[in-house]
């Protein structure tokens, strides 16, 4: 089996604050925003809503509200929502004083960005058909999507990493173990043009991959060896572990 690795690439955590000359992109800069600082009061939960107002629905956030609108395209004075965030008035300030929420200079900056640009919104991602995109037919495409992504920060690759550290690597992502000793010197003496490929058929064919897939499965389980509500009696969990 093989398995193609971009591993000329340190993958950096890259901030999701648009530069600020990139046009605003609503669903990585401002949707999350709307969901963290305004959703619990202006959301879809009818319990905690204020002002009759929905800011998660396309038409109530650009649509009338008792005569004022929260978004007006190219227009911040006509933008109630901006208003209150940039307002002073401890009533009228969105978030309120009183909310765990803030809005940090720079997210205020972003709604700004995105009304003067034409306030444009997208549906979320999940409801957005995939396009396809062109790449370079000679290139690994998970590369050229990060490489893209790093030249838009000013970023640029690491450079490709020795084959020691190669198999490291590897044999952590796939096995969750680092390379024995013989391991290590058997690759480095491999010079066919697919040694790299035997590398990832062995460790792919190995128990401890499945240890490694097992583990994740757990987690996301939650597994623990204890049941910890005791109101229903004791419960063995180890036989379910064991059986993954």
């Amino acid at each position: 089996m093989r398995l193609k690795l971009p591993g000329s690439y340190l993958v950096f955590a890259i901030g999701s604050i648009a530069a600020a000359d990139d046009p605003i992109d609503f669903n990585r800069d401002i949707r999350p925003l709307l969901s963290d600082k305004c959703f619990h009061c202006h959301g879809p939960d009818e319990e905690h809503r204020k002002a009759d107002l929905r800011l998660d629905l396309r038409e109530e956030a650009f649509g009338d509200n008792n005569g004022l609108v929260a978004f007006v395209p190219k227009d911040l004075d006509a933008s109630e929502a901006w208003l209150r965030i940039i307002s002073d008035d401890p009533v009228d300030v969105m978030p309120p004083p009183k909310s765990p929420k803030t809005l940090q200079p720079a997210e205020k900056e972003l709604f700004r960005r995105w009304i003067e640009q034409g306030a444009e919104w997208n549906d979320h991602w999940a409801f957005v058909a995939p396009r396809k995109v062109n790449h370079p037919e000679s290139s690994n495409l998970i590369d050229h999507f990060i490489g893209e992504r790093l030249r838009k920060a000013g970023l640029h690759p690491s450079p490709s990493a020795d084959r020691r550290t190669l198999l490291r690597r590897l044999s952590f992502d796939l096995t969750g173990l680092p390379p024995t000793p013989d391991e290590v010197s058997s690759f480095l003496k491999d010079q066919s043009p697919n040694a790299y490929e035997k590398q990832v058929d062995r460790l792919l064919a190995s128990p401890h991959f499945g240890e490694r897939m097992a583990l994740m499965w757990l987690d996301a389980a939650r597994y623990g060896d204890t049941s910890v509500m005791h109101a229903d009696g004791p419960r063995d969990m180890w036989p379910w572990r064991d059986w993954v």
